[in-house]
């Protein structure tokens, strides 16, 4: 890729996992009491159609990974196990209870955090508690992330046994310096041992998390990890950039300058040569930075044009509504959003008043619902349409403008009453979703609030 593209377009900008993005979200028109009445409305329109999606924050890590910017707390008692849970189911019964009719689970994920942080028991005691209230869809589709370094073969059956078979493995790099500089030591053996371990169980999905661009990381340690992976062949691979913000990640990040990141020329350089790879391996580029084996589920809601994008990234089912449980969690009603508090105790306090520990949130209006649907097209499809009057918005006319640069480069094509990114365009998606951000546009930040988009 030339390298006057990568200078030209590598600035600061959403992964767009929500629209409006989470600094945009309007707090001051957004309440509690607001939040409950769009998802109580969302859920009575989709519900028996194609039921909610659960998202369970499980935050606890024995040590801090600092590539790492989720919501977690770094703790080796493992007698906060079962207070969580606690916790947790209680906050699903205050949803329950707001919906009266009983939820029916179309997909769950357990994430962190470290999901096998918590004992096989307390895990099957935490799913036991949720389906207990709920019905299940006819497809549903249970998955969680593993430590390879603390998943259990325990972990692992007891998780099958209660409906999951898809589970995605942290890999990040297997090059010892790297693993160094981000705190996450793990052998190839280790992750070897799960990942087979899992398909001799019977999981039909595997998937391995790769990181590019991190700290002292080269072209050299990526195609080690990358020819490793291949010997494992994961059903999927996110094979993402790594988003370098310490500002806003905290101290974690901080542990080693900005010198001692790749070039984003080089950054670039790892991610093609890894594409390279997975593609000579039968891998499928799949929307942004995902990439699937034709035999798994992610590659055929592409081919169909049913590939989702939510919180917990793209999915191959949809669903109207998504409910976050536990500290900092992001719900999803699709006319709405809301967080929960990130503090533990607060969430705590929260939940046992039974109160819904939201803290933030924004209440779509209706630009921001024809926006997200461009988003979501362009992420997901990689095309999107205005042939319709409901997906027409006033400033599009000043969208196509800003993007006839992009055109010009051969990143998207152009027509009518629809855009198509090129193959040349597809690391590019998130400076094209930008065209459409009209919040972005309208008040660009003075600090950066993203990371950089190459």
């Amino acid at each position: 890729m030339a390298n006057g593209l990568i200078s030209k377009y590598n600035v600061a900008g959403p992964r767009y996992t929500s629209y409006p993005t989470v600094p945009y979200w309007n707090n001051e028109t957004f309440s509690l009491k607001k939040w409950k009445a769009s998802l109580i409305q969302s859920f009575q329109e989709s519900n028996d159609a194609e039921g909610v999606s659960l998202y369970i924050h499980l935050p606890f890590c024995e040590s801090l990974c600092t590539f790492c910017g989720c919501n977690k707390r770094i703790t080796k008692r493992h007698e906060v196990e079962s207070p969580y849970i606690t916790a947790v189911l209680k906050e699903w019964d205050l949803y329950c209870n707001l919906l009266q009719t009983k939820p029916n689970i179309k997909e769950l994920h357990l994430g962190g955090g470290t999901p096998t942080f918590f004992t096989p028991q307390n895990l099957e005691r935490l799913i036991k508690g949720i389906v207990r209230k709920a019905t299940l869809a006819e497809n549903y589709e249970f998955s969680f992330e593993g430590h390879p370094n603390n998943t259990t073969k325990a972990h692992l059956q007891t998780l099958f046994n209660l409906g999951f078979k898809r589970v995605s493995f942290g890999v990040q790099d297997y090059n010892e310096t790297v693993q160094k500089a981000i705190h996450r030591i793990q052998p190839f053996e280790n992750v070897k041992r799960v990942t087979e371990t899992a398909r001799a169980i019977g999981y039909t999905s595997i998937s391995h998390d790769i990181i590019f661009g991190l700290p002292f990381q080269t072209e050299a340690h990526v195609e080690e990890t990358i020819t490793k992976t291949k010997l494992l062949k994961p059903d999927r691979i996110a094979f993402y950039s790594y988003a370098h913000v310490p500002w806003i990640k905290g101290n974690g990040q901080r542990g080693y300058k900005d010198s001692d990141l790749p070039s984003p020329e080089s950054k670039r350089n790892q991610y093609e040569l890894g594409k390279k790879m997975l593609f000579e391996a039968d891998y499928v580029e799949i929307g942004m930075d995902h990439f699937a084996l034709q035999t798994d589920a992610l590659y055929q809601a592409t081919t169909n044009k049913e590939l989702h994008r939510n919180f917990m990234g793209y999915s191959s089912s949809k669903t109207q509504v998504m409910i976050g449980l536990g500290v900092s969690s992001i719900s999803d009603s699709w006319y709405g959003f809301a967080q929960n508090v990130k503090g533990l105790e607060e969430y705590y306090h929260l939940v046992e008043e039974d109160i819904i520990p939201v803290y933030r949130g924004h209440i779509l209006n209706e630009e921001d619902l024809v926006i997200r649907k461009h988003i979501l097209n362009l992420m997901c499809q990689l095309e999107t349409s205005w042939s319709t009057t409901e997906n027409y918005f006033s400033e599009l006319p000043d969208t196509l403008i800003k993007l006839k640069e992009m055109e010009q480069d051969a990143l998207v094509e152009i027509f009518s009453n629809k855009i198509i990114i090129t193959e040349k365009g597809k690391p590019f998606v998130r400076n094209i979703c930008m065209a459409f951000d009209l919040l972005l546009q309208r008040n660009k930040p003075e600090a950066q609030l993203f990371s950089m988009t190459i």
